[in-house]
């Protein structure tokens, strides 16, 4: 698993925000080591314009970002996976497809920041909030010596790493 860079899927149902917030941080703290993509098991067909506007914000390179279908990465001629993580407690509970590659599993769930209720203002520190929480885990997963782990170590740490959460009132 060391000697190439290791696929990572992000799911949510609609690919539209923390799925693609995730894809995003993991090519920037996993780069040489990871390669992220996402895709939605019912994507919207657009990245919300505040995650892009964040992203921007962030210094991240936008202009290929695109809500996508997970069938896209259940083909058999698909990139293998080595690791897919939901993000949101709805695909979590859906039935995924057969992943090529038998990837490692976790459910890395965080809250919906394109449903949140509030002004423009109050949405966009929420959706940055929710951007911290997934980078945290992110750093944290990234820095792992995945080449010393077996795979059930492995994955009861990627498993672990989806139960942190920021502390209150930290963005």
């Amino acid at each position: 698993m060391a000697n190439r860079e290791l696929a990572v899927l992000f799911l949510c149902s609609g690919n539209s925000a923390r799925s693609v917030m995730a894809e995003c941080a993991m090519n920037r703290w996993g780069k040489g080591k990871f390669k992220a993509f996402s895709a939605g098991s019912h994507p919207t067909g657009i990245v919300h314009p505040m995650t892009i506007q964040l992203l921007n914000q962030l210094n991240y390179e936008t202009s290929g970002l695109r809500s996508k279908s997970w069938d896209e990465f259940a083909r058999p001629d698909s990139v293998p996976l080595d690791f897919v993580f939901t993000v949101c407690d709805k695909v979590a509970g859906e039935m995924c497809p057969v992943w090529p590659g038998q990837p490692i599993t976790a459910h890395w769930g965080a809250a919906d920041p394109a449903a949140f209720e509030g002004g423009h203002e109050e949405k966009r520190r929420f959706l940055f909030r929710v951007y911290r929480e997934l980078e945290n885990r992110i750093k944290i997963f990234a820095s792992l010596r995945i080449e010393a782990l077996d795979s059930f170590a492995l994955q009861r740490q990627v498993r672990e790493i989806g139960k942190i959460k920021l502390p209150e009132g930290r963005e």
